[in-house]
């Protein structure tokens, strides 16, 4: 068995939440919504598969989704991209796989930020990258220009960023990318940028790579339809960017999935169509879920961490005095509070101890009641325990 994967663990996510099904605990880890997305778009894929061919796809994507891709993009983002800059694939991380394999010659460095998805550094070393961490520190998780000059070098090959960030839902400042952009320039790096969250940063417009003249021409973005509309099972997936850089994807894609399911792209098309009203919607109920979450929890005496973006919302253990780390509460929670939830150490692959908690917040009142209380009752016998 190929090193990279010998020696991995079953993710975090698979462990919690199915423990969370054998105790019938509240799952606040991994992060998907309680409702089943969008209806109307379900139901347009619905139809599509009795009514649309169900045969393979073109390898790109549906051109009817790619037009929509493009379009959605220039109508809420103001990119300028035709079906040339759209690629589809079977869902975001499959997208950042085919990237990597496209764009990493073994050998190359690739600089990635420390929390980071847990998928990230496996599928870059299984390429024959060298990842080059850096160590982001809470409560805001910013970078800068010492923190790049300790990790770019002449072997620099790409760049792995996420925004707003999973998990600790940072999203990057216009004078950070432009940083990144100066950097990227000087060693001349191709910045591949997860973007999934986009359609959930709520107290500001979403700043993407493309927007940034620096990196608009040496960057790609991804995107989520899952994530979109609610829809995490169906792992559609967008890259957009530079043609010559879509063009290089598009031949690691065609041998990893070679294509995304037609009724699936039909029906993220004909969502992609809807008014941006439906989307503001949807993300007014989350800004809503998530003020809640953090009201109730600050009042119990948990730390809340600054929540840009995403489903998710961090809380930081240490001043609750606890007699055990990040990971070892976690687990406890689990046992004893009837609660799901994911450390942040379990993103940090060089093992650094972080004591902060990540919690979805895309579920009803109810549940998220439900949650905390087990969260409060957790954290109240957790500081009765001895070292």
């Amino acid at each position: 068995m190929n090193p990279v994967f010998r020696d991995l663990k079953t993710s975090i996510f698979e462990t919690m939440s199915l423990r969370a099904r054998e105790l019938g605990a509240v799952n606040l880890g991994q992060g998907f919504p309680e409702s089943d997305g969008f209806k109307d778009v379900r139901r347009a894929a619905a139809e599509a598969l009795i009514h649309q061919s169900n045969q393979y796809p073109p390898m790109r994507g549906l051109m009817e989704l790619r037009h929509a891709v493009a379009a959605f993009y220039g109508r809420t983002q103001n990119l300028k991209l035709d079906t040339a800059n759209v690629l589809i694939t079977s869902g975001a991380t499959e997208a950042i796989c085919a990237a990597l394999l496209a764009l990493i010659t073994p050998g190359d460095e690739v600089v990635v930020f420390e929390p980071m998805y847990d998928a990230y550094i496996p599928l870059i070393e299984r390429a024959g990258g060298v990842p080059k961490i850096v160590q982001l520190k809470p409560p805001h998780w910013r970078f800068d220009d010492e923190d790049l000059k300790a990790v770019f070098s002449d072997r620099t090959r790409l760049v792995m960023i996420t925004t707003p960030n999973n998990p600790t839902t940072h999203a990057l400042t216009r004078d950070e990318l432009e940083s990144l952009g100066r950097f990227c320039a000087q060693y001349n790096a191709v910045v591949i940028s997860d973007e999934v969250w986009e359609n959930v940063v709520f107290d500001q417009p979403h700043l993407s790579v493309l927007h940034i003249d620096s990196l608009k021409d040496r960057a790609l973005k991804i995107g989520s339809a899952g994530k979109l509309f609610a829809l995490t099972g169906w792992k559609v997936g967008f890259v957009c960017g530079p043609q010559a850089l879509i063009d290089q994807v598009a031949r690691a894609h065609q041998f990893i999935t070679f294509t995304t399911p037609p009724n699936l792209q039909h029906g993220v098309a004909y969502g992609l169509g809807l008014p941006t009203a439906r989307f503001d919607e949807a993300r007014t109920e989350l800004r809503i879920a998530r003020d809640y979450m953090a009201t109730r929890l600050g009042d119990a005496g948990f730390e809340i961490l600054p929540a840009d973006g995403s489903y998710f919302l961090n809380i930081d253990l240490t001043p609750l005095n606890l007699k055990m780390d990040g990971l070892a509460f976690a687990h406890h929670a689990l046992e004893t509070g009837g609660v799901a939830t994911i450390p942040l150490q379990s993103f940090s692959p060089t093992g650094r101890e972080l004591p902060i908690l990540r919690l979805c917040f895309a579920k009803s009142q109810a549940t998220l009641d439900k949650g905390i209380d087990g969260l409060i009752s957790a954290a109240q016998t957790a500081a009765l325990k001895p070292i």
